[in-house]
């Protein structure tokens, strides 16, 4: 499964990523250590492919590998359109937060500068949004993303936020800054605040 993934990402290496657009609204920190961060994102358009396959890391690898092909030519404009990060996957846990569901959505940022018309993917399966301004609270982890480390970044950063509440409870968002295939990720759990 990495294989092709490290196939279509190789000549990214060399390539500056462009990251999403944020304003950090607050810090917390502890003995000079980030604790989490609350952030502003803009209203912004996302190409996103929703999985719902057995295993939560088969999901992301396959829609990962379905937006790159869509990043690499496979749209209306026939061009590559160039990586964005981080690549957010959407993930739902059940009513006690006790473990993921099956199903999950895989998104890609459309660069700033295809934000107005973004090329149309070719695979029906990809849709693009327009997500509206989202405050979120997050925090870095290293490491696989797996349905097990991220319930326990998920029950991390509640335990953080001095109002958790003020959160949606069930949907969360795993944000990777590196390959999929990487042994050494970069990542972060996001928990949306209520609009």
């Amino acid at each position: 499964m990495a294989e092709p993934i490290q196939q279509l990402t190789s000549h990214n290496n060399t390539e500056e990523k462009q990251r999403v657009p944020f304003l950090v609204l607050s810090r917390k920190e502890k003995c000079g250590e980030v604790l989490y961060e609350k952030r502003q994102y803009g209203q912004a358009k996302w190409a996103c492919i929703k999985m719902q396959e057995e295993q939560y890391e088969q999901s992301i690898c396959l829609g990962f590998m379905k937006l790159m092909r869509y990043i690499c030519e496979q749209n209306s404009s026939g061009l590559y359109l160039g990586m964005t990060i981080p690549i957010l996957t959407v993930v739902h846990t059940d009513e006690s937060q006790s473990e993921l569901t099956r199903s999950v959505t895989v998104a890609y940022y459309i660069p700033t500068h295809l934000q107005g018309h973004p090329p149309q993917p070719t695979d029906q399966d990809i849709i693009i949004e327009e997500w509206p301004p989202t405050v979120v609270f997050t925090r870095s982890f290293g490491g696989a993303t797996n349905e097990e480390s991220i319930m326990r970044e998920i029950h991390l950063l509640a335990e953080l936020l001095e109002s958790p509440e003020l959160c949606l409870q069930d949907t969360f968002i795993v944000a990777g800054y590196t390959n999929p295939a990487a042994a050494n990720r970069q990542n972060e759990i996001w928990f949306l605040q209520r609009p």
